[in-house]
């Protein structure tokens, strides 16, 4: 294993300029160390939830007591400062800067390029494009804070619990912005579809819990108990949210059920203002690349050919030859041997497996990765009380390495999730996939603002790849049914393709891309209207998924192709990672860079 200094080293040769090493003249370099330092700080100052999620506000530090702005002013500040910080980026000499540096510069410019271009157009939704709706099944605190606080804010001494009981207070005035700016939204003509209005009130429902049965209040009273911490926590989370979350989120219940007699069934963004050129560039800063919705959907289709064809062979040799690919995949869903009992008891046993899984794999990331990561890794199950609209997901480990990784699976109905299906999507979430990728972009000698940074066709682009990396490694050789899942995911990622685009840009309905997914990997039709759904309220999210490993792939074949014998699997995934997470223009030219360096 290589250490960070050799990792730092190993990526600035491998980053460096083929006509030889030349010294970064202190101007230049002085100027990009200070902006990205200062947007580090920012992004503190602007988000305490960010703090915490690093594992920065330990010992009672004040973000630990806050909770974001979400105000209309706020938002609009952060245009201007996302603006501002543009204007000072540009100004720095990008000629002057090489290796790591460029990089750095490269990445960072990109986002506050893409952004400040679609804030100048668009006034609806958040900061760019991407999530045109504040308040939907996806979105807003009432979604996110429960997790965030049950498995983000620590407790460990007496402060804690009182930041705790703060931060609920200040969840309640996140709802009532949140409201403030929905209604902002509605005057414009943006309301989300009916279905996401509907599901986001349904989740809500659950969350308007009594006191006793709440994970906002359980969560600090357990806590707190187990570390010993002495007072009445249960009581004072009690009163908090009787007094205030509740009251809020009713006021949020009350604006969504106002706006379902306005809300249309279409789903696709082209129907709010400027809809199409805001799914362009939702598009744009989801892939980091130039793709136009039509190149993008031949894509989805051309790949779901190819990979149809290999599931066809995988279903003959386990003797299943009636039907469609996608008619066969709904069959084996059904399949009770890969089955778990839908039972707590039968939902512990699978994540148990998939445990032993991860071991397993980890015993084998030194064959193809010099550095690995130190955080551990650990499987949960998403919490009742947001499972229902939530989607299987990761949320990385603190900076220092103390808080785990987290790969969050949804087990509502252990039906949708056959273990045929599982060891794919652990490879994606845990390692080599995104536990791998994000812990080693947290431990590499980054500015700070880098390792925070996230590009989805970079990040979700190297968990796809993370997949067929794992057939690569053998994980699949003896197993016909578990190369079926990871066929069968990578079919999701091609329809995803086809699919987005064809509701966000070719005008499709709801339950026509339902049944075009559901077609193409097999999902029972209520599986694949949850992924619609999402896809309705983050437009080309989705797209980065396959169009990142696509890419991947193909600068992989560019530099074997290039170096021949001197290509190791090894020094090339250390070389991506060491990078962080960056739009693929710029991993283009990592992968350069890589290539000059092992010729030489």
């Amino acid at each position: 294993m290589l250490s960070r200094r050799q990792a730092l080293l190993c990526a600035g040769a491998t980053l460096g300029v083929a006509a030889g090493a030349r010294a970064q003249p202190v101007g230049a370099a002085a100027q990009l160390t200070k902006a990205l330092d200062d947007l580090f700080a920012q992004a503190l100052a602007e988000s305490p939830e960010l703090s915490t999620e690093l594992g920065l506000d330990t010992g009672g530090k004040p973000p630990k007591f806050k909770l974001h702005d979400a105000s209309i002013a706020e938002l609009d500040r952060a245009r201007r400062e996302t603006a501002e910080n543009l204007v000072r980026f540009r100004a720095i000499d990008r000629k002057a800067l090489t290796g790591m540096a460029a990089v750095n510069y490269d990445c960072v410019v990109y986002e506050l390029e893409t952004t400040d271009r679609a804030n100048r157009r668009f006034v609806y939704g958040h900061e760019g494009a991407g999530s045109p709706y504040v308040l939907s099944q996806l979105n807003g605190a009432y979604a996110s804070a429960p997790d965030f606080l049950d498995s983000q804010h620590t407790i460990e001494v007496r402060a804690d619990c009182e930041a705790y009981v703060s931060r609920l207070g200040e969840l309640a005035r996140v709802m009532d912005q949140e409201c403030e700016r929905v209604r902002r939204d509605v005057g414009l003509g943006v309301i989300p579809p009916d279905f996401a209005l509907a599901q986001a009130l349904n989740q809500m429902k659950v969350l308007h819990a009594p006191a006793a049965n709440s994970t906002l209040v359980n969560s600090l009273a357990d806590r707190a108990r187990a570390k010993g911490i002495d007072g009445d926590w249960r009581a004072q989370a009690t009163a908090v949210y009787e007094t205030k979350v509740l009251p809020a989120l009713e006021r949020q219940m009350a604006l969504l059920q106002s706006l379902q007699p306005k809300a249309v069934h279409d789903a696709g963004v082209w129907r709010l203002p400027d809809g199409e050129a805001y799914y362009a560039a939702a598009l744009q800063a989801r892939t980091t690349t130039t793709m136009t919705p039509a190149e993008v959907h031949k894509t989805g289709l051309d790949v779901t050919r190819e990979l149809s064809a290999r599931a066809e062979v995988l279903f003959t040799k386990i003797g299943m030859t009636k039907g469609t690919v996608g008619e066969r995949y709904a069959a084996l869903y059904k399949d009770p041997k890969f089955l778990y009992p839908n039972t707590d008891a039968g939902k512990a046993k699978e994540i148990a497996d998939l445990n032993q899984l991860v071991q397993r794999m980890q015993a084998r990331l030194p064959e193809y990765f010099g550095v690995l990561p130190k955080t551990p890794l650990e499987i949960r199950r998403i919490p009742a009380s947001t499972e229902a609209g939530a989607s299987t997901h990761y949320t990385s480990g603190s900076l220092d390495g103390t808080r785990p990784g987290i790969y969050w699976l949804n087990l509502r109905d252990t039906g949708e999730a056959p273990f045929w299906d599982m060891p794919t999507t652990t490879f994606h979430e845990g390692i080599p996939g995104h536990h791998l990728q994000i812990t080693l972009a947290q431990q590499a000698e980054l500015p700070l603002i880098r390792k925070v940074q996230g590009f989805g066709a970079y990040i979700e682009g190297w968990a796809l790849y993370s997949e067929q990396l794992a057939q690569e490694m053998g994980f699949y050789k003896d197993e016909p049914a578990w190369e079926l899942g990871y066929i069968h995911d990578a079919l999701l990622r091609s329809g995803r393709l086809v699919v987005d685009t064809g509701i966000h840009a070719m005008r499709w309905s709801r339950e026509k891309a339902v049944a075009t997914l559901s077609g193409i990997e097999g999902d029972p039709p209520a599986y694949s209207g949850q992924e619609i759904e999402r896809y309705a309220c983050n437009p080309g999210q989705a797209c980065s998924y396959m169009v990142g490993k696509i890419t991947i792939l193909r600068l992989r074949d560019k530099a074997k192709a290039a170096l021949g014998p001197r290509f190791d699997i090894r020094s090339f995934h250390d070389t991506l990672l060491a990078a962080g997470s960056m739009p693929l223009t710029v991993l283009g030219n990592v992968v350069d860079g890589y290539i000059a360096t092992h010729r030489a």
